[in-house]
């Protein structure tokens, strides 16, 4: 029988933000037992340099100190121990990021990701794990209760429903999977197609939990009925964090790690659909969409992930992208919100992309191949260079569903190309290869739709989504987000300066010699004031010629520049008042109602 590699972790001082962890191998490598800490984490490809969160790390056998060589950044070796010797590592790792991605921890709750604090041990990644989850040793925190999708252990010492204990992971891969939230926090539960789920709310909220949870069961069945059931985890679970202000989320196999803020929830008694709480229940259904399409039906370059080293894919449209399709998608279809509210939706996602110069540039297949250094990256140049593989990627998947349902008079989408992937690669565990998603494509499609998704993904045009939303009866139009003539420049937000964060290649702002970071104290002589820089150009008309003095640096410097008329590229999207009766069909088959 295979001895399981035996970690331990415990919130041993949440003042200092410090877990407590442990790594035992009862038969470690005779020549020298490596350990080392993933560099990133799934899902979120930049390198993080985890490692750097552990304070203190030793390693003993039979109560003895071994000898530990630091190998690199991120990498350790013990010396070699006795025959028949167990080989522990000792460590503490600091927990202070409040976000999806690494661990948390202070006297309201702990939160950690596996891959923040459970070292790998080299040539053993395969064996069976088992995780000892400890409470606090302040007994003013011993009403904690622990929410992990991590499978519970069986016999002595097994943690009970939300308890602390003993859990178990089938390798390492697994362990590192299933992030865990400790503390005290609000929990609700549903079923959803004959899986409990459970939402877990940390941080004070006045949320209608029974009005979520309907809204989240109706979501995730349809995602369910889209792939087919049975769904591919027999629990799920969503670990939200509730703050001031705060946006974020993270996938895993049968959980995902929410952050959010808590204007965002619904309150009791709220009746219509806030902006907000629809923007929640988007991240929501994007992240259980991932539960296929990242998770089980993933680029060849991810099985198996490297945690040490980026991996490249040129995919990443796709993934992410058809997922940010799929996830306001699921709303409307699941009849969480109508279709009025889905095509603004739409609209705005349309309008940010054609606000970036940089898709102009930079493919959606180049995005996600530099996602490790341009797109999780971004400095003030970002939106000149680089376009948005989620925000583009979404909008390529949204003109190849609409020709799919087109040319086959809604008998084919991109539903069924979905659920060709799960079937090619998510049931089989076959990586999706960087040509994957055009064979399947070509297989529901045809060559001809293969070659435009190609061309689309590969190329810098924009689509021509007007085109491809008439025959579905949805009108288009565009204006002027604004009435005020355009400068060509995004102010940075806070801090009571007009500061520019970004300027955008050809306009009005970068011809006069503006650069981002440049400070602007007054327009024509006159300070900007508490009004704002809007309310003065408000006042002028596009084609008059304006002296902006801006400091850069400790420099005062003035700069002329000639006003434009601001870019019509506000999209709005609607119903459109007397479509035929076969575009009002397609429509139906496509939105749902």
């Amino acid at each position: 029988m295979t001895t399981p590699i035996h970690y331990r972790i415990r919130p041993a001082n949440p003042a200092a933000h410090l877990f407590e962890a442990s790594v035992t191998v009862a038969e470690p490598d005779a020549e020298g037992q490596v350990f080392s800490l993933p560099a990133w984490i799934p899902g979120s490809y930049m390198i993080r340099e985890f490692a750097r969160n552990i304070v203190t790390i030793r390693a003993e056998a039979d109560g003895k100190a071994v000898a530990l060589e630091k190998l690199d950044k991120h990498s350790w070796r013990a010396a070699r121990v006795p025959a028949g010797s167990a080989l522990t590592l000792h460590y503490e790792v600091y927990a202070w990021d409040l976000s999806v991605r690494a661990a948390h921890l202070d006297q309201t709750h702990g939160f950690f990701n596996g891959t923040s604090v459970f070292l790998m041990v080299h040539g053993q990644a395969g064996r069976p794990c088992t995780v000892d989850i400890q409470p606090p040793a302040d007994t003013g925190l011993r009403d904690w209760r622990v929410i992990t999708a991590l499978p519970r252990a069986r016999g002595k010492g097994a943690a009970k429903a939300y308890g602390f204990g003993l859990y178990r992971a089938a390798d390492y891969d697994e362990l590192i999977d299933h992030p865990v939230e400790m503390g005290r926090f609000t929990l609700a539960s549903f079923e959803a197609a004959g899986v409990p789920h459970d939402v877990a709310l940390t941080g004070r909220h006045d949320c209608d939990m029974d009005r979520l949870t309907t809204d989240l069961k109706r979501i995730c069945e349809w995602q369910v009925a889209l792939f087919g059931a049975p769904a591919p985890m027999d629990y799920y679970a969503f670990l939200t964090m509730i703050v001031g202000d705060g946006y974020g989320g993270l996938e895993h196999r049968a959980s995902t790690a929410l952050l959010a803020s808590r204007a965002d929830l619904p309150y009791p008694g709220m009746k219509a659909m806030s902006e907000g709480y629809r923007q929640f229940l988007g991240l929501c259904s994007h992240e259980y969409f991932h539960t296929w399409n990242v998770k089980r039906i993933k680029p060849a370059a991810f099985t198996p992930y490297d945690l040490a080293v980026e991996n490249h894919t040129g995919l990443l449209w796709a993934f992410e992208g058809f997922t940010s399709y799929y996830d306001d998608l699921a709303l409307v279809r699941s009849g969480v919100i109508g279709v009025d509210d889905y095509l603004g939706l739409l609209g705005k996602t349309i309008s940010n992309v054609l606000r970036g110069p940089g898709r102009l540039r930079q493919s959606v297949a180049e995005s996600s191949f530099d996602a490790w250094t341009k797109y999780y990256r971004q400095d003030e140049n970002a939106p000149n260079a680089i376009v948005s593989y989620y925000a583009k990627g979404s909008l390529v998947a949204l003109a190849l569903d609409l020709q799919l349902r087109a040319a086959s008079a809604g008998e084919n989408s991109l539903d069924d190309v979905m659920r060709l992937l799960w079937q090619r690669h998510g049931q089989t565990g076959t990586g999706v290869p960087e040509d994957g998603i055009f064979a399947a494509v070509e297989d529901i499609g045809g060559k001809t739709l293969a070659r435009w998704l190609r061309r689309a993904v590969e190329g810098t045009d924009d689509l021509p989504l007007a085109r491809l939303l008439k025959p579905f009866g949805v009108a288009w139009s565009a204006e002027p987000a604004s009435a005020a003539p355009w400068l060509g420049a995004k102010l940075a937000a806070g801090n009571g300066e007009t500061r520019l964060a970004n300027v955008y290649d050809g306009g009005p702002a970068q011809r006069a010699g503006l650069s981002a970071g440049d400070v602007l104290v007054a327009l024509d002589g006159l300070k900007i004031g508490a009004s704002g820089l809007d309310a003065m150009l408000a006042r002028r008309q596009p084609g008059e010629r304006i002296a902006l003095h801006a400091f850069r640096r400790d420099e005062l410097m003035c700069f002329e520049l000639e006003l434009a008329a601001a870019p019509a590229d506000k999209i709005g999207l609607k119903p459109a008042a007397k479509a035929p009766a076969a575009a009002a069909r397609l429509r139906r088959g496509w939105l749902g109602s």
